[in-house]
């Protein structure tokens, strides 16, 4: 699907191919908008290519919501691996969250990650891989990184679906995106 006046990219992972829109984001450009949810073809076929780039000896998965979250359970089904996630706003019923701002974000958006005290304890001295679906800056995996740090845990490793610009980041993942359109 392409949205009016929109250019597409198209990828493949798998055997599954997509036409990406481009979406115009502030004074970046077109960026390629990569969806996950609701596309359980393109999600499961990115969980199965991601599989066997879990770096060794990971304990336990981080994600954030919204749109990694489907690929973050694909893969946890796969792997056998557990998963925690990260919100992008504070729920009533959470317990001792840990907050965590993220420093800038590719799309122009301060946001705020917010980890329930009891999730924040089930990475306790684990090896967490942090996953995402495209990682551009890296500040959204820099601020997660930083919520596994400060719950006891250890980053094992980053791993995307999608790269798109320069991250210093030590990022794992299936296919670089361009930057711009």
């Amino acid at each position: 699907m392409t949205f009016p006046g929109s250019q597409a990219l198209r990828v493949t992972v798998g055997d599954v191919t997509r036409e990406l829109p481009t979406v115009r984001v502030g004074a970046v450009g077109r960026v390629p908008l990569v969806e996950f949810l609701g596309d359980s073809e393109f999600t499961n076929a990115a969980a199965e290519a991601m599989l066997p780039l879990i770096p060794p000896g990971t304990e336990m998965l981080l994600t954030v919501v919204t749109n990694a979250l489907p690929l973050a359970h694909e893969l946890s089904d796969r792997s056998g691996l557990p998963y925690v996630v990260a919100r992008k706003k504070r729920r009533t019923y959470m317990q001792d969250p840990l907050i965590q701002d993220v420093p800038s974000l590719t799309l122009g958006v301060a946001e705020t990650l917010w980890l329930d005290g009891p999730h924040a304890a089930r990475l306790k001295g684990k090896r967490v891989t942090i996953v995402q679906d495209v990682v551009a800056s890296g500040g959204t995996a820099q601020a997660l990184a930083r919520l596994v740090t400060r719950a006891g845990g250890t980053v094992a490793g980053y791993l995307a679906a999608f790269k798109q610009g320069d991250s210093a980041l030590p990022l794992i993942y299936l296919q670089e995106l361009p930057q711009t359109i």
